[in-house]
């Protein structure tokens, strides 16, 4: 298994403890321990353990770790105390929808531009962001020195915004068009193909059902 791939796990691992620690009721003891975490998350204790030692030095023998301060350093190791900047392309639906999340800034994303071409859409507020014209994407992206942009725009157009984001200095694209884009090697490209993952889930319930 490659670092990266180790990596990766490493981290969807420590973004589902912080999840699970951010929704626990406020009548939860002040302190928590790597067998709560375990026992919720169905992840051996001993993974818990070696994963928590990676971001925090803070626990302790039968007391385990103080919730706040470990809710602080899991958020720290991952980034999520930094705000990102980020653009989305495409204030339809799906981009609606994204613009209208209020949850991003509390895993590290900020929302500061929306573009889209359609007149009716330009210079409306969808959530805390105005819709801005598309045709302004590389000049503001570049100004603001956003490093995230979010496609949200039908398959065909993807590949021209992501080259205009590329060209306005962004380094990561998260593309929600059910497309491939070509990117430079220094490009952060992450897919969400629903398609393919509704594919997936089909596939796995005609499984599940025949095995009845």
């Amino acid at each position: 298994m490659s670092n990266t791939h180790m990596n990766i796990m490493l981290y969807n691992r420590l973004v589902s403890y912080l999840r699970f620690m951010r929704q626990l009721p406020e009548s939860s003891p002040d302190n928590i321990s790597s067998t709560v975490i375990s026992a919720a998350l169905g992840v051996y204790d001993v993974q818990v353990r070696k994963d928590l030692a990676v971001v925090s030095n803070k626990g302790r023998p039968k007391i385990g770790y103080i919730t706040k301060e470990l809710i602080k350093d899991l958020e720290h190791y991952l980034g999520y105390d930094n705000f990102t900047d980020a653009a989305i392309i495409g204030a339809g639906n799906l981009g609606h929808a994204l613009l209208s999340y209020e949850n991003f800034e509390r895993y590290g994303l900020k929302i500061v531009a929306a573009f889209d071409k359609n007149p009716d859409l330009i210079g409306k507020t969808i959530g805390k962001t105005k819709v801005i014209d598309a045709e302004k994407t590389t000049n503001l992206c570049e100004r603001l020195g956003i490093h995230i942009g979010i496609i949200a725009v039908p398959a065909q157009y993807a590949q021209e915004v992501c080259d205009q984001l590329i060209k306005g200095g962004v380094k990561a694209i998260w593309n929600f068009a059910p497309t491939s884009l070509q990117v430079p090697e220094d490009i952060i490209l992450k897919n969400e193909d629903m398609v393919a993952s509704l594919a997936v889930l089909t596939r796995q319930l005609i499984d599940k059902s025949a095995q009845l």
